[in-house]
């Protein structure tokens, strides 16, 4: 029986593809310049890994290990398509925007990766939880790099959603610094490696802390009952 919370622990904190597997960094590094762009880039990249996920695991006592590999890339590239055809319909000025970062979500490793890791030993439900929750970590952390990003380069949070969410949201950007001048280096690709390194590093240091404490808690006794032992003198 599949362990659900494990699988969503590992998704979210243990083995989240950005910060412990560094896997699709290429996406991540190259357009979280502010934070539209970002829910942008991990809705798409959700949507891919259920999907795949799911079909790999139907299919996954039908197909040969010899052609694994590529009936899987085949996979993960017809949603990607299916995806890149609902941004053209429905938000087309953030696909423009991303550019050609969505069609290469076909070569996100993180994606093939969960495919022949997971989704192709594993059930429909646990396969389609992975998928999700490695979607949803990937996301998150987009999304914070995306909000420090934008938050030192303009000033701002949430600029331009109404890319995304319609006109209605027009009105949610947050200007946090007025008459700011700007930080370039946080919205070129240099600062996008630092910041990266940043939320890497908090993450690391959350992590040593709570081993710590828990190697410090003292550990239960087992109590085996009480043996009689014969002394002979």
């Amino acid at each position: 029986m599949a362990d659900y919370r494990k699988i969503t622990l590992d998704g979210l904190w243990h083995n989240n593809p950005a910060l412990v597997q560094l896997l699709g960094l290429c996406p991540l590094l190259a357009v979280t310049g502010s934070v539209v762009n970002a829910i942008g880039l991990g809705l798409a990249t959700t949507l891919v890994l259920v999907g795949s996920n799911l079909a790999v695991s139907l299919i996954r006592n039908l197909v040969p290990d010899a052609v694994r590999l590529p009936a899987f890339v085949m996979i993960i590239a017809s949603y990607v398509t299916c995806v890149e055809l609902l941004m053209q319909s429905l938000t087309y000025d953030l696909y423009q925007i991303l550019g050609i970062f969505i069609p290469l979500i076909v070569t996100n490793c993180a994606i093939l990766g969960r495919a022949d890791a997971f989704a192709r030993k594993n059930p429909v439900m646990p396969a389609v939880l992975d998928g999700l929750m490695m979607g949803v970590g990937f996301s998150v952390v987009l999304v914070l790099l995306g909000g420090l990003r934008e938050l030192l380069g303009q000033g701002t949070l949430f600029s331009d959603m109404q890319l995304l969410f319609g006109p209605e949201a027009a009105g949610w950007k947050l200007t946090l610094f007025s008459d700011y001048p700007g930080f370039l280096f946080a919205v070129l690709p240099p600062g996008a490696f630092v910041g990266m390194g940043l939320i890497i590093a908090v993450k690391n240091i959350i992590d040593a802390r709570r081993k710590a404490r828990t190697e410090r808690q003292p550990q239960p006794v087992e109590d085996g009952g009480s043996k009689r032992v014969r002394v002979t003198g």
